[in-house]
């Protein structure tokens, strides 16, 4: 028997490797991986009984495997959601799909200086009087779902507009304030907490519905600790701390604000 290797069995095995990079991604640092792991050995040890010949046990677990789909969605409910709404939202442009952004970067043109100014002099200034904050830019992931809860504004970004919003009597400044279009699009809305069951304590739900806005969406997300002061940048998923007012300036530099 010759083994023929075609360009459709290279394309089907990038496919694969795509998918499972990104439900990687999805379920890494939380409970779900463990269960996935679990799924995947039971699968793997099906696999051997068949090759082997173990007509009972391959039976046994092949019926368990049978149902295995309907237990998968029960299982991984909000991750398929959370799945659904990465090809959904982070890989379609707000005005049309496109295939290359499933695998380009994120676009990292310099644009609206003064835009990016104003939330450097905001995220400053909070930082030193310790006044908590939570803005998430907005790229290509429309964030118009995430504003139902909120409040919309539609106002030109401002340092002293978001320090307005902030400040701890504002009836605004419980939640997150969401930029889209060179724009204050909504304030006070609630994210989308993370999953993850591993974090350090030091993170508090601003942190935590950061990390779970920018795994849902392929926003930019910053933060200012009310406790510390410090300024928190975090991107899909990813958190890097003590930011400086250059390196915050150098990220915002390169969105599409």
């Amino acid at each position: 028997m010759i083994f023929k290797f075609t360009i459709i069995d290279a394309v089907d095995i990038l496919l694969v490797a795509v998918i499972l990079f990104q439900l990687y991604r999805l379920i890494r640092g939380t409970a779900a991986l463990s269960i996935f792991i679990g799924i995947f050995l039971i699968y793997l040890f099906w696999l051997i009984a068949r090759a082997l010949n173990m007509e009972l046990i391959s039976a046994l677990v092949g019926q368990v495997i049978g149902v295995g789909v309907i237990a998968l969605i029960i299982l991984f409910q909000q991750e398929v959601r959370r799945f659904l709404l990465i090809i959904g939202n982070r890989y379609m442009n707000r005005q049309k799909f496109s295939l290359g952004k499933i695998f380009s970067p994120v676009d990292t043109e310099s644009e609206s200086p003064r835009e990016a100014g104003e939330i450097v002099r905001a995220a400053e200034s909070m930082s030193s009087k310790k006044i908590g904050a939570l803005i998430v830019i907005g790229r290509r992931s429309a964030l118009d779902i995430y504003s139902g809860g909120g409040e919309r504004l539609d106002a030109v970004i401002s340092a002293e507009l978001l320090e307005t919003i902030f400040f701890k009597n504002s009836p605004l400044h419980d939640g997150a304030v969401l930029i889209e279009n060179g724009r204050i699009h909504s304030a006070r809305c609630p994210l989308p907490i993370t999953d993850r069951v591993v974090l350090p304590s030091r993170f508090g739900m601003r942190h935590r519905a950061a990390i779970g806005i920018s795994e849902q969406t392929d926003s930019l997300v910053v933060v200012v600790s009310e406790e510390s002061g410090t300024v928190t940048v975090v991107e899909s998923g990813v958190v890097k701390e003590h930011v400086t007012t250059n390196e915050l300036r150098q990220y915002l530099l390169k969105e599409k604000i």
